[in-house]
């Protein structure tokens, strides 16, 4: 019971940092943290594939994103020096505790009967083929809506970030 509530705890002191942190860069890699222990936690409540799915769509696809919007920005070499200040060793310490401490959670869960295929906390272990049943038959229509607004939201951020051909000469 006590690795769901150290998740937890982590999860929250991250989410908190998150918001609280003005450095974009410092409040991605405690969003980083705290999506990694929620799906520590999905895995603890019999939901492995939820856990999967949270890394897997949450924390690589947000990583994606973020190297995106600032090769889309392309900000220079005056950002790239203010990065190099920002991203000292106190910059990357709570993130490397708490990843440390995931990692100890980690290590534990392996080697004790948490890899048995049940579920501590839950009722039952909910695997891919219940979660597309789901998605699929029941939530059909919330899932395309989904799919439309995330297209929405790609198509605006391009045309956003657009450059015109001539803007970086006139601003020379």
């Amino acid at each position: 019971m006590w690795p769901f509530y150290l998740m937890a705890l982590v999860a929250i002191v991250s989410t908190v940092r998150v918001v609280t942190n003005t450095n974009p860069v410092h409040a991605l890699l405690s969003l980083i943290v705290s999506l990694l222990a929620v799906a520590g936690i999905f895995m603890i409540v019999g939901a492995p594939f939820a856990g999967a799915l949270e890394i897997i769509v949450y924390a690589g696809a947000i990583m994606v994103l973020f190297v995106f919007v600032v090769m889309m920005l392309n900000l220079g070499q005056h950002t790239v020096e203010q990065e190099r200040k920002w991203l000292s060793s106190d910059a990357w310490a709570y993130p490397a505790l708490m990843s440390f401490l995931l990692g100890l959670l980690l290590v534990w869960m392996l080697g004790g009967e948490y890899t048995t295929i049940s579920a501590p906390l839950g009722a039952q272990v909910i695997g891919p083929k219940v979660v597309g049943q789901a998605l699929f038959t029941h939530y059909l229509l919330l899932v395309e809506v989904a799919a439309m607004l995330l297209l929405a939201a790609l198509v605006a951020a391009y045309h956003l970030g657009k450059r015109e051909p001539g803007a970086e000469e006139e601003k020379e």
